[in-house]
């Protein structure tokens, strides 16, 4: 049984300093499992991705405390575990794959998250030159077993340079290129979602590689999230 849940629930009912620091055992506790099954699944995804065997598992997990510089929402810590594995890490510009832990709302994705305006070029090039390999990788069955389709914010009118009659308008007029697919509760709290999440992952191998290679081009630097 999984702890991730109740510290969670907890958390979201409690979210001040003097409560996480009335609880710090607990949340080590639980955070020490968390990287326990980051390395796991770390370890896992090595043979998908190879340069990952240069991380560690602490090297994948976000931070719990929220920047609350810029935010309305000033609560100071996230009520949810991220785990990201990106080949460069889990700043990277690249694309990655992403499992979030939250009562309620556990899921996982991959992709890439609002690009910067020169990235989504060259991913929007690479749509332009390729579209027909994407549309084949969303419409495969092992994706589609998964993923309801290439999901993401859209612009209501064609980017510029590009005609509304484009055969892969569609995918174009994306500013994000992610896929997700729910996690129940009952998957975290056994453990199962450890192989359900590798199981996405590889599902989505081919789709992370399409925007690696659009991106093969991009200068180190660029920010993507």
């Amino acid at each position: 049984m999984r702890p991730y849940l109740d510290f969670l629930a907890a958390l979201a009912q409690n979210n001040h300093k003097e409560w996480m620091d009335a609880n710090k055992s607990w949340y080590q506790s639980t955070r020490a499992i968390l990287l326990e099954d980051a390395e796991v699944l770390l370890q896992e995804m090595v043979a998908l991705e190879p340069s990952l065997a240069a991380f560690k598992a602490k090297n994948c997990l976000f931070r719990q405390n929220r920047d609350v510089r810029f935010s309305a929402n000033k609560n100071p810590y996230k009520t949810n575990f991220g785990v990201y594995f990106s080949p460069t890490g889990k700043n990277s510009p690249g694309p990655g794959y992403y499992l979030q832990i939250q009562p309620g709302n556990s899921f996982l994705a991959g992709g890439i998250w609002m690009p910067e305006a020169e990235v989504l070029k060259k991913i929007r090039k690479e749509i332009d030159f390729s579209g027909a390999q994407l549309q084949e990788i969303e419409q495969s069955p092992s994706f589609k077993k998964l993923f309801s389709g290439i999901e993401g914010e859209k612009l209501k009118t064609s980017p510029r340079d590009y005609e509304a009659s484009h055969p892969y308008i569609d995918y174009l007029k994306l500013k994000s290129f992610t896929v997700s697919h729910p996690i129940s509760d009952q998957a975290v709290n056994s453990g199962a979602f450890i192989k359900f999440a590798l199981d996405g992952f590889y599902a989505m191998k081919p789709f992370i590689d399409f925007l690696s290679q659009a991106l093969e081009e991009v200068e180190d630097g660029a920010d993507l999230l």
